[in-house]
């Protein structure tokens, strides 16, 4: 039975890190897959070597079953030593497995699978990211997603899965998609979890169920008052008036105009931060006016000049 050197084959020290060992088999992965490589039996085979590489040195348990057996087969040179002073027990693995139906090594069975205790099943759960909008966030719905699903035999194939979006749906939570994951030896599939990351919106920034941003307004409209469109995340602006005499950056509270809150008890509220620009490039006459004003106000400007 030939020995698999699992770090040559993704070409990292015996050292590496998990980090160092997930960027080589994702680096390998990609360069390897059948998809890139289609009717090329030696690519096929590579990548199912990376993959076992991948199994078993992303587990801290089989890696350390691998590291203790490797390193008894390199100081006897014998497999049976090797296992015997393992605590591996290989007796009957070729007739157990039949011939490699997990779809790994000889090796690799003889190593991890049968009779050395409860065989752990293929890990067939599946997480990737799913980016969704804040509209989507507001009103939820229904995405159609295209997912590359791995199976026993090493080959990625491409499966149309419909998902649920909730709504007030928050970032970092985790939709768990029953039954849509990689396919175990045994036939049977593992779930997919989506974990959500939600969009950055320019004119939005969000706090809970709270969403905040920003409108910019005159100094009149500040000083008499005034009625401004504000955006929302369904792109339909409300018209909102703004009390005279607001001062630049207050804040304005719409009730109930935010995003849907855990278990859909009602809204959260939406806060409006009030920019209040300042004119420039002043007229004489508008100027005459400002002095005026400061008059009335007791103001004394002293302006300056600009060098």
């Amino acid at each position: 039975m030939e020995y698999k050197d699992y770090y040559q084959t993704l070409g990292v020290p015996r050292n590496a890190s998990p980090d160092d060992i997930k960027s080589a088999y994702r680096r390998l992965a990609r360069r390897y897959h059948p998809d890139v490589n289609p009717d090329d039996p030696a690519a096929e085979a590579k990548f199912k070597e990376i993959n076992e590489a991948h199994e078993v040195l992303s587990d801290p348990t089989k890696r350390q079953q691998y590291d203790r057996f490797g390193s008894n087969w390199r100081r006897t040179g014998s497999f049976d030593e090797a296992f015997r002073q393992s605590g591996v027990r290989m007796d009957g693995f070729g007739d157990f497995f039949g011939g490699g139906a997990s779809g790994f090594s000889e090796f690799f069975e003889t190593l991890f699978g049968g009779r050395v205790g409860p065989q752990r099943p293929q890990q067939a759960n599946v997480e990737e990211t799913l980016q969704v909008s804040l509209p989507e966030v507001l009103n939820g719905g229904r995405r159609a997603l295209t997912m590359r699903v791995p199976s026993p035999d090493g080959r990625v194939r491409q499966r149309r899965i419909d998902v649920t979006i909730p709504q007030g749906v928050r970032d970092g939570q985790r939709l768990r998609v029953a039954g849509e994951g990689a396919v175990r030896a045994d036939g049977s599939r593992g779930d997919l979890f989506l974990r959500i990351r939600v969009e950055d919106g320019s004119a939005f920034t969000r706090n809970g169920d709270d969403l905040a941003t920003e409108v910019s307004i005159g100094l009149s409209e500040a000083m008499l008052g005034a009625q401004v469109e504000v955006p929302t995340p369904s792109g339909s602006p409300l018209t909102v008036r703004v009390p005279a005499e607001t001062q630049h950056g207050s804040r304005l509270r719409l009730r109930g105009q935010g995003l849907p809150r855990a278990g859909g008890d009602g809204r959260g509220d939406m806060l409006v931060r009030i920019l209040v620009r300042l004119p420039r490039n002043l007229s004489s006459r508008e100027q005459d006016l400002f002095r005026e004003l400061a008059a009335i106000r007791g103001e004394v400007p002293t302006p300056t000049a600009v060098s």
